[in-house]
């Protein structure tokens, strides 16, 4: 009899190093997985890059038709109406940058490390995350700023005809400033 109980309880200790060595295995290569994380830091990397180029080329567009206008005489375009434009356009580019910037350093240091380099500047609090609500709030308050830069460049190429479209225009610039007045509280400010 103690002999068939040591043959169960060998047999039990065999089938736990069997399923903790399964289950270590697992655990190791489910915690390895979160590098994949790396792919969307590096892609968000090349899309920010890519839009601060896009937008530092426009606003070298704008300098050179400001130059065209008024330094060769070339008055062929409305330049005011187009500079502004422009200028909000490039704006906008830029604020996008940023939410992927944000995006990047916020899932790098989230699910990846910490960036030692970022603790020693004093710049590190703009884009320090410690959780991903506060990533989300990060990015999703920069993304109302690139809606509202947006809705005003549409607003410049907006004809008003009328009394009731002026109304419509102030009732939704009261809207935004209302929305960036609660994002402005809700930010502990």
């Amino acid at each position: 009899m103690a002999h068939v109980e040591e043959k169960q309880e060998t047999k039990k200790s065999s089938d736990e190093q069997d399923s903790s060595l399964i289950e270590t295995l697992f655990e190791g290569a489910l915690w390895r997985s979160r590098f994949l994380v790396i792919l969307a830091v590096v892609s968000s990397l090349f899309g920010s890059m890519s839009l601060f180029i896009i937008g530092s080329l426009d606003m070298a567009d704008v300098l050179m038709k400001t130059w065209d206008y008024y330094i060769l005489g070339d008055h062929s375009y409305d330049l005011h109406a187009k500079v502004v434009g422009e200028l909000i356009g490039a704006i906008d580019l830029y604020l996008i940058a940023v939410v992927l910037l944000i995006f990047s350093f916020g899932i790098y240091e989230l699910f990846v490390s910490q960036i030692d380099e970022a603790k020693e500047s004093e710049a590190s609090q703009i884009l320090e995350i410690h959780s991903l609500d506060e990533l989300k709030d990060k990015i999703a308050k920069v993304i109302i700023m690139v809606l509202v830069v947006k809705y005003f460049q549409m607003v410049l190429d907006m004809p008003f005809n009328g009394a009731l479209e002026m109304m419509y225009l102030a009732i939704s610039i009261l809207g935004l400033s209302l929305t960036l007045f609660f994002l402005h509280k809700a930010g502990g400010h």
